[in-house]
């Protein structure tokens, strides 16, 4: 109970400074209250064309129009950066720079513009007009005995007035008033604020549209880098532990070919290290191969498949209609899919024969599998498959498998030739 009363006791202890806080920062001569009025005060002049228009002659309304319209850019720039400067809060632009009148127009935001210049921004320099009047209005009263012997003899506010409670009662109007103002300042600024965020930035849907399409060309950069990594793990391996290792091989054969006055049990030892040395060559030949292939980066899709069919246990007919180069990083997916679904027709399909086709459409890479084994393939069980589907996420592409019993297995997977 003791320890409740003291985490109450700190509690309003917290609230009270929150409260004499939140005060202080309301106080007439504190830097929120002149911020807020120094905001009001750089909006007055942006506000000015509109109001000008307004109050100018039926003659003049059309070319005011035109060129109010072709003010709206700078206008909206102004705005910005009133509220960047003063508040630290950057608005973006709804549309990319250089963006022509055409996008504008389909994006809606000419029309934005012109609601917040022709309509908002006079109102809100009314507004902040008056603000500022009452500004005046609270210092005049306040120093209500200091100016009142300045006024002519015959003015009742000079003589016996200015010291009844007639002048007492102005003063303390002015002081209520200077209290209130900071807060009424506050009010209309967070007002002037919230309109130029919504009208001159992005709404919400098209925020949401911008983070998309950062995700998008983020995941693109991962998988590039992703890319990059096999490929300095590859040339690495096979410029040093490749090498090193057959440097090995070569030495234990030798070895095992010039001594021949050494005991049986140390030749027994050296046929046995070069035997492994030959067969750790092989597995990291493969492992070199299946990090990225040489041939792919040098010769293209079209001869790292080849090289694929040929080592098939599984006959592949092979057909290719590229009429180029894509992105690397499609291309590596598109060799690692069909490297992954011949290793699964050896093992598991028991088929005699792959048909394996390859298209370009337009900007989109078709890839096909088709093998004639028993079918039943599911690419909700196990990782072979899933992880094809997911490859092919990975650089917004698509997968498909069809796979009834008794076959045929049909795999395609569609590609964007450039990410």
């Amino acid at each position: 109970m003791f320890q409740s009363k003291i985490h109450t006791r700190e509690r309003r202890t917290a609230r009270s400074a929150a409260v004499r806080a939140a005060a202080g920062r309301r106080l007439p001569w504190s830097t929120g209250a002149r911020r807020d009025s120094l905001f009001l005060a750089a909006g007055l002049p942006l506000g000015l064309p509109a109001a000008i228009l307004f109050t100018s002659p039926q003659p003049a309304v059309l070319p005011g129009l035109l060129l109010l319209a072709a003010l709206l850019d700078l206008l909206t720039t102004a705005q910005r950066s009133r509220v960047r400067s003063l508040y630290g809060l950057e608005i973006p632009s709804r549309l990319p720079p250089g963006a022509d009148w055409l996008a504008r127009l389909r994006a809606g935001l000419t029309w934005r513009q012109a609601v917040h210049h022709l309509l908002v921004a006079p109102l809100q320099a009314l507004a902040a007009a008056l603000l500022l009047a009452l500004w005046g209005s609270a210092a005049v009263l306040l120093g209500f005995f200091g100016w009142v012997w300045l006024l002519p003899l015959d003015n009742p506010l000079r003589g016996r007035a200015g010291w009844t409670g007639t002048g007492a009662a102005v003063t303390a109007g002015g002081l209520l008033l200077l209290f209130a103002m900071p807060w009424l300042t506050a009010l209309l600024a967070a007002l002037d604020v919230w309109t130029v965020r919504a009208l001159l930035g992005p709404n919400r849907a098209e925020v949401l549209e911008r983070r998309v399409e950062h995700l998008a060309r983020s995941r693109v950069d991962v998988v590039d880098a992703a890319d990059a990594e096999r490929r300095r793990i590859e040339r690495d391996l096979h410029d040093g532990a490749q090498q090193r290792l057959v440097s090995l091989a070569m030495n234990l054969g030798l070895a095992r070919r010039t001594l021949k006055n050494v005991p049986p049990e140390a030749m027994e030892v050296i046929v046995a290290a070069h035997d492994e040395a030959q067969a750790a060559i092989k597995e990291l030949h493969d492992l070199v191969r299946g990090l990225h292939p040489a041939v792919l980066e040098d010769r293209g899709l079209d001869a790292a498949l080849s090289g694929i069919a040929a080592r098939s246990p599984v006959p592949v007919h092979l057909t290719v209609d590229l009429p180029g180069r894509m992105a690397p990083t499609v291309e590596a997916v598109a060799y690692f899919t069909v490297s992954e679904a011949l290793a699964n027709a050896a093992k598991h399909s028991r088929a005699s024969r792959v048909d394996l086709v390859l298209r370009r459409r337009a900007d989109r890479l078709l890839l096909t599998i088709t093998d004639d084994g028993v079918g039943g393939a599911d690419a909700g069980r196990g990782t072979g498959l899933s992880g094809l589907r997911k490859r092919a996420a990975s650089v917004d592409g698509t997968f498909a498998i069809t796979s009834p019993r008794g076959g045929p297995t049909t795999i395609t997977m569609e590609l964007p030739c450039e990410l």
